[in-house]
């Protein structure tokens, strides 16, 4: 028993889908969000939005304010990018339907590659000028 917290109570590992495909280089992430359309973008950042926690795709569709299946779609759109500049890597976690607890697939980011999304953010509102004065 740790501290306090039977056994029955602690928090299972996460088992992701394809580990080895998640980024974990800040540089890699960064230039991914450069790269990639303005939708997928938009995913990085709801994403980002709520680290180190597994959603399934309606429930970051309805915190991003999109319609269903969209992100399905961003992620096959991706894939070309992904597959062909990043040797399939991506900057977050998949986690599959054996392994989630909602039973569907579901997608989170960790802190750090939530850290270097954020830093991508801020790089992109400086190139692009909006905000600055």
């Amino acid at each position: 028993m740790l501290a306090g917290v039977s056994s029955t109570h602690r928090r299972a590992p996460l088992v992701e889908h394809a580990a080895q495909n998640a980024m974990d280089d800040p540089d890699e992430i960064e230039r991914f969000y450069d790269r990639c359309s303005d939708l997928m973008r938009e995913l990085l950042d709801g994403l980002a939005a709520a680290p180190d926690r597994p959603r399934p795709f309606p429930e970051i569709e309805d915190a991003i304010g999109w319609p269903r299946r969209r992100i399905a779609s961003v992620l096959g759109g991706v894939s070309r990018l992904r597959n062909g500049e990043f040797a399939g890597r991506r900057p977050y976690h998949f986690q599959d339907t054996r392994a989630s607890a909602s039973g569907r697939w579901e997608l989170w980011m960790d802190g750090a590659q939530a850290d270097a999304v954020r830093a991508a953010q801020r790089t992109s509102i400086r190139r692009s000028g909006v905000g600055v004065r």
